[in-house]
This record gives C-alpha cells, structure tokens and sequence, in this order.
C-alpha cells in the first residue's frame, strides 16, 4: 500500500468515526440531562473531521487555514461567553446565516476553479447553484431572523403587494439562471446574479413572517444551512460534509415539523401564514379590560400553604434572569413539602429547548421539568401556578375562541388550576401580539414588575410566611 492510499484510508477511517459521534451527540442533545456530553461528542467529532479533512491531498494553503482558524475560535469563544442567555436564539439565528453564507461562497469559489480547469460538469454546476441559493437564502433569512428577535425591527409581519408572486418570480428566475449555468451557457455574470435575487428571496421570504413564528423560522434556517452544506459536500466531493449537511438538515426538518405540531400549524401557514399580526384593536384592549392584582406578602401566603405547585417559565424569566430566584423558590417550598414542578411548553422561549436550559443554568433538578401532557394532566389538582414572563403558551383562546389566530395551539391549561398567578413586567400583549384571556378569569391575580425583583420579595415574604 502506497502512502497516499494509507492516507485516504485514515481519512475514511476518521470520517466515520466523526460520523459516529456526530450522531451520538445529536442523540445525547434531546435531553438536558444528557446535552452537555451530547455536545462534548459533537465537538469532538468535529475535531477529528478538521484533523483528516487537513491530511487531504487537496488542501493547498495551511498558511490561510492557519490564519482563520484561530481566529474563527477566538471570535466563537468570546461570542459564547459574552451572550446573554436571551440573546442565544439570535446568536444560533447568526450562526446559522454564517453557515449558509460559507456553504454559497465556497460552492462559487469550487466551480469558478473547475470552470478555468475546464472540469466543471452538468451536476457540479447544478450542485454548486444549488448550495448558493440555499446558502444565500439562509444568510439573509438568518439576518432577518436575527433583527426580528434582537428588536432592531418590527416583530410583526411586513408584506408589500404581490409578495408573494414576487418571491416566486425570484425562485424561477434562480433556476431558469441556474439551469444555463449548469449547461455551460451562462458564466459568472449569470452567478453574480443568482446570488442578488437568491439574497433578496431570503429576506422577503422572511419579513412576512411574524415574531410569534421565530422558533419555528429558526429551525428551517437551519435544515437549509445543513441542506446548502451537504450540496457543499457535493461540490467538494467531500463525504464527511455530505454526511455532516444530511445530520444537521435532518434534525433541523424534524425540529421544524415538532414546531409546527406544537403550535397545531402546517408548515406552510407558519411561511405564508403571517402569524402574529394582531391589530392594534387587539393589544390595545389589554389595557382596557379590569385585571386582579396581589402582592408578593399574599401570594407568599398561597404558595406556602399549598400542596401542589406548578412554576410555568417564559422569556419574560430570561430577560429579567431570574431564574436563580425562582429556583430559590421551589427550593423554599419543596423544604415545606409542597410538590412543586416546572411546566415547560415545547415554545416557549424563542427557541426550542430555551427554558430547559435557563433552569439547568439554576440547577434546577431536571426531574421536576415536566412537558406540556404531564403539566396539563395536574392543573385541576393544583393549588398554585406561577407564571413568571409567559404569555401565549398559557392563553385559553387558543382552546376557546375559534378566531383567534393561535386557535388550537396546544397550551399549558393553567386557567384549570385553582389559583394562578402571573407575574409580569407590564400590560402590553406577548410576543405575538395577541391579548391573554387568562389575564381575566377570576381564579387569576396579577403581579406587575420587574420579575427578578418580585421574585426576591416573594422569596422575602416565605420567609415569613
């Protein structure tokens, strides 16, 4: 055997064993308990993927690779550390766009060189148009995403007439573009303006979409980045990111459709849809309508003296980061004896998984998270539910009221509860805009303020209670 053949052979060799983890730690990653190993296995499969793509005969600068990559880990490290908790599903929203921009730049870099050997084929044309328009797409998706959630811009749908047929228009127009390229009739003036319509189909494929829907956005910008990164593969005639795009587009369509059934919508009413568009009717009516106030000495009184205790988290919870609060808390009341668990609604948050992992941060015990099922099973047996920053995942319009447009929505059935008491900053409709009925009934009380700091005076308040 030649060294050049025992070469490939560790090649092939590392890139199934990087498989191997990779699909290791995607399983690990569906259980907060097991998530940090899951992406402990992830990481080091990417590891080992680096290492043998850099053993490649076709690697032909380590001088440029030598120069991005420390720099690429420093600006991950230090992204990492920095982000606040409630700014995590803008940061995986950026990192998703960087994916799809690397897989569109990298996709035209390959065939540019093939085209001035001469080797560029049919397929390889129609796979390199293909990673960019998807990379694109997802890159321009991704920053619109992005603005949404860090409020740079409206959460609330943004349409112009037409918009649809124009997006329609720009998708024909990419492939009708594509096709020439692929054939060899077009060149680079035909790339250069694939990538201008395919950018601007991403962004106006994603302004109509409205704030509510963000998670689930979230998760098709990232099938798309792991799609444009398996065409990628194509190109490149690389196995491991062929395998790695198929791991990474896979999960994120599978967690796309767990969203969509979570918030009882068909994929395409959550891209054509415009969720979230409540009128200003809506939210304004929130103010009007009489609400019940208590106060942290009262319900201290109620929390200490029941027997069961659902907590119910929101990003309200992550914004205030009071989370160690509320997990004082329970630790107080679970003291007491009182049978207190944390009800978790697979959408809560603005990503999936959010709240399980700002509950881990407190060392909340993962025993105690229950899915929505379980949480809703006990509600007629509970005493107290605490709503700490949640909004539309408690709201009874979705079971109630057939015009409502997050009618049929599974919810958390907080309102069965004997008592439920929601603490929030101010009057103002959720994400999504749309007024909470539960905020009426008159088993519900309210406490406004700054949830770190209620929180601290209910903890206050136990002590005495």
């Amino acid at each position: 055997m030649s060294l050049a053949d025992l070469r490939d052979s560790i090649v092939a060799l590392a890139y199934i064993v990087a498989t191997i983890l990779f699909i290791l730690g995607l399983r690990d990653l569906s259980s907060p308990r097991t998530a940090r190993h899951g992406n402990r296995l992830a990481a080091i499969g990417m590891f080992v993927a680096l290492v043998a793509t850099l053993m490649h005969r076709d690697v032909t600068s380590f001088w440029i690779i030598g120069i991005g990559l420390p720099i690429g880990a420093v600006l991950g490290l230090v992204s990492a550390r920095r982000v606040a908790m409630t700014a995590m599903p803008q940061m995986v929203a950026l990192f998703n766009g960087a994916g799809g921009a690397t897989a569109a730049l990298v996709s035209v870099a390959e065939y540019m060189r093939a085209s001035g050997a001469g080797d560029a084929k049919v397929s390889m044309g129609a796979a390199a148009v293909t990673g960019l328009v998807i990379g694109s797409v997802s890159f321009t998706g991704s920053l619109i995403a992005f603005a949404k959630l860090q409020e740079l811009m409206s959460s609330s749908p943004l349409r112009f007439p037409g918009n649809r047929v124009f997006n329609l228009l720009l998708l024909v127009a990419c492939i009708v573009l594509g096709w020439r390229v692929s054939t060899g009739v077009g060149g680079m003036g035909e790339l250069g303006i694939i990538t201008a319509l395919a950018l601007v189909l991403g962004a106006t494929g994603t302004l109509p979409i409205g704030g509510g829907d963000m998670p689930v956005v979230i998760a098709v910008v990232n099938s798309l980045t792991g799609l444009a990164t398996a065409v990628t593969g194509m190109v490149l005639d690389n196995e491991m990111l062929i395998v790695a795009g198929m791991l990474v587009g896979a999960s994120g369509t599978l967690l796309t459709l767990l969203m969509s059934k979570a918030m009882n919508r068909s994929l395409a009413s959550v891209l054509f849809g415009g969720f979230g568009a409540a009128s200003g009717a809506v939210a304004t009516g929130a103010v009007a309508r009489e609400t019940r106030t208590t106060t942290p000495d009262d319900l201290a009184v109620a929390l200490a003296y029941a027997r069961r205790v659902a907590i119910v988290p929101g990003y309200g919870l992550a914004v205030a980061q009071a989370q160690r609060e509320l997990q004082a808390i329970g630790n107080d009341l679970v003291a007491r004896g009182v049978d207190v668990t944390f009800a978790i609604h697979p959408v809560a948050g603005r990503m999936p998984g959010h709240m399980n992992v700002l509950l881990a941060e407190a060392n909340v015990p993962y025993e105690r998270m229950v899915e929505l099922e379980q949480a809703n099973a006990a509600f007629p047996d509970t005493d107290v539910v605490l709503i700490v920053g949640a909004n539309d995942v408690v709201n009874p319009a979705a079971r109630e009221d057939k015009t409502s447009p997050i009618y049929g929505m599974p919810i958390l059935d907080a309102d069965r509860a004997r008592l439920a008491v929601v603490l929030k900053r101010g009057r103002s409709a959720g994400f999504a805009g749309i007024d909470n009925e539960l905020f009426y009934r008159e088993n519900t009380r309210m406490l406004y303020g700054d949830a770190k700091g209620s929180l601290a005076a209910i903890a206050e308040a136990l002590k005495t209670a």
